[in-house]
């Protein structure tokens, strides 16, 4: 348990962990609506941040959200396959839902390109404290932090990651020590942590106290990752290590600011290295830049899970997805996502310039994650859960009320940045949902041409021509074991040889995270299947095997591996050599028509995705020297 708590301090919390560099800073140097340095004023501050990420973090996440687990994996997409997979009487309604969590992924996008720039960016710029004359480096120091940050990716994070932990325990230690320090010197700034500060700077500024929560809740940011990160570490040991140290050294840090602030009114510049003593301001700009690296990393590792799950989930096309440890299944790598968020997020830096003028951007995208999160979270305990209707409600009321109201207040800073994570989840959006419902209509007409598996059989022994037996193994993949794999009957009608025997497979990705081996394989001997009696069909070929094999939407599909697996357990008939199988993949060209079903624009978008797809050698991990490939054309 200390082991797993260590590892969450290092992997979880970096996000919301780095958030004090610019989270108050900003709230005292918003253009045209900064709060005023007065003590109601920055009492209520610091009152709403303390409460925040109390009814946020440690009420929201922490103490119920977590509690909806698939499988033990948490995130929105894990949310999302929950409700895709529960068979609701009304279709229309999960697809609804559906629709929401994908557009929670979408906007996941948006926030895990700003969190490298702006977290990267603030802590930079504690030069600006500590050596004011090398200011004019923060920009340029940066991007070279930046490109390391992502050009370190393809190696995965094992190595990094041993040093995350004792990295992060001194980050929330520096936090909490200088809380402390703060605070033993003017204790009278513990009030602060009264809900009454928070409610009477409402009343007694709305429109500012309004304004000042789009960049308030730049403290919670990170909060999303205490759940998606959850597979990885369990539910017990992200919850002790929050409340036994990260939620106190926040608290303690937050405080200080605020009392800082008042006792020297010039300090909102940057109150967090402003707290610290000169002789310390210049190795903790070193240590928060290595902190915000591991933020970074969390979010951009989050970026190419998410991804792997939309992939396997059917809204995005194969992508090539490489496993950077031999132990822990989560590090991967996905090299177009990296090079995307690579060149998006170098962008950003340098349009924005600074993490304040980037902080106007942030919050649209985390404030609509968090009402995603709770429509579907609330979905699930309704639907799945069956709670009841009131106490649906009150988690509504209690929750939605104060996620809208932040997400309300970013909205004012759309046009001063706040569109940026808005386009990009927009756009992901689009990909995500045109992919989807494109697959959907390829599918079938895919299906058409494929014919039943069943009457292709049939028909083998009175075809116009002999089709001979050659020796071998031949492992033809298809979508199902109903229809014809195109490089089946290909190999039929053009070549007129059937391998000796022939194994049908059809990969299913399931709406859980990971299948165990007991339960990965299903093989149909002979494709038995029901004729219009319900009696069993004998089909005239007995050297014919269906299997169908079941994936996780995190698991690594391994074909050869799966088969093998089968062969061991005898589930085979006739033991074959799988190891020196021939794999046949249909290739397919998509072309679009003027067919109903999607505009001309996102059938132009599906075939441009289509041939920027992984090879499915690849995804499937099939052996290049033992894969023929066929090709065939599909209208859409």
């Amino acid at each position: 348990m200390a082991a797993l708590t260590l590892g969450a301090l290092g992997v979880v919390f970096g996000d919301i962990g780095t958030s004090p560099l610019y989270a108050v800073q900003a709230v005292f140097t918003s253009d045209g609506h900064a709060v005023h340095v007065n003590q109601p004023e920055v009492y209520g501050v610091i009152s709403l941040v303390f409460w925040s990420i109390t009814m946020i973090v440690s009420v929201k996440y922490v103490s119920f959200i977590m509690r909806a687990d698939n499988e033990g994996e948490g995130g929105i997409m894990a949310l999302t396959a929950l409700l895709q997979n529960a068979r609701l009487k009304r279709s229309a309604v999960t697809v609804g839902l559906v629709g929401l969590g994908v557009l929670g992924a979408s906007l996941f996008y948006g926030d895990g390109v700003i969190t490298p720039a702006i977290s990267v960016l603030s802590a930079v710029a504690g030069l600006k404290v500590a050596v004011p004359s090398l200011s004019s480096l923060v920009l340029p120091i940066s991007v070279v932090v930046l490109t390391l940050l992502f050009a370190i990716q393809r190696f995965g994070t094992k190595v990094v990651g041993n040093l995350f932990g004792p990295v992060m325990v001194l980050w929330f230690g520096v936090l909490g020590l200088v809380g402390i320090v703060e605070i033993a010197h003017h204790p009278g700034t513990l009030r602060a942590l009264s809900p009454t500060y928070g409610a009477q700077f409402f009343l007694d500024h709305g429109a500012v106290a309004f304004i000042a929560l789009a960049s308030v809740v730049l403290a919670v940011t990170g909060a999303e990752a205490l759940y998606a990160d959850m597979g990885h570490f369990g539910r017990a040991p992200i919850r002790r290590a929050w409340f036994l140290i990260v939620f106190p050294a926040l608290t303690l840090n937050y405080l200080a600011q605020g009392s800082l602030i008042l006792r020297s009114p010039k300090s909102i510049a940057n109150p967090f290295f402003l707290l610290l003593p000169g002789w310390a301001q210049l190795p903790t700009v070193l240590l928060a830049t290595v902190a915000t690296v591991i933020a970074s990393q969390a979010v951009i590792s989050g970026a190419f899970s998410v991804t792997q799950q939309a992939v396997q989930l059917g809204f995005l096309p194969r992508l090539t997805i490489r496993h950077t440890s031999d132990r822990e299944l989560g590090q991967i790598y996905v090299p177009a996502v990296n090079a995307s968020m690579f060149v998006t997020v170098l962008a950003i830096v340098i349009a924005f310039g600074s993490a304040t003028a980037l902080a106007s951007a942030y919050g649209v995208a985390v404030t609509g994650t968090f009402i995603l999160n709770t429509i579907l979270f609330l979905a699930v305990a309704r639907l799945l859960w069956h709670k009841s209707r009131w106490l649906i409600a009150l988690g509504a009321t209690v929750f939605l009320s104060v996620e809208v109201a932040f997400f309300a207040a970013n909205l004012t800073k759309v046009v001063h940045g706040g569109w940026l994570p808005l386009a990009i989840a927009v756009t992901f959006f689009t990909l995500l949902m045109t992919w989807h419902k494109g697959r959907e209509i390829v599918t079938t007409n895919r299906s058409s041409a494929e014919g039943p598996l069943r009457d292709f059989i049939e028909h083998l022994d009175t075809q116009d021509f002999p089709v001979s037996q050659v020796p071998g193994v031949g492992v033809f993949l298809n979508r199902n074991l109903r229809s014809t794999p195109l490089a089946l009957r290909a190999n039929v009608e053009r070549n007129h040889v059937l391998p000796a025997k022939v194994i049908v497979v059809s990969v299913q990705i399931e709406q859980v995270p990971h299948v165990p081996d007991a339960e990965r394989l299903r093989v149909e001997p002979r494709i038995m299947f029901s004729g219009a009696t319900g009696d069993p069909l004998d089909l005239p070929v007995d050297s014919i095997t269906g299997v169908t094999i079941r994936f996780g939407f995190l698991d690594e599909p391994d074909v050869p591996s799966a088969l093998r697996l089968a062969a061991q357990h005898r589930l085979i008939e006739g033991m074959p050599d799988v190891d020196r199988a021939t794999y046949f993949l249909s290739q397919i060209t998509i072309v679009p028509t003027d067919a109903p079903g999607m505009s001309g624009w996102r059938k132009r978008l599906f075939v441009t995705m289509s041939r920027n797809a992984a090879n499915p050698a690849e995804y499937f991990r099939l052996p290049d020297d033992q894969t023929v490939t066929t090709s065939a054309r599909i209208e859409f």
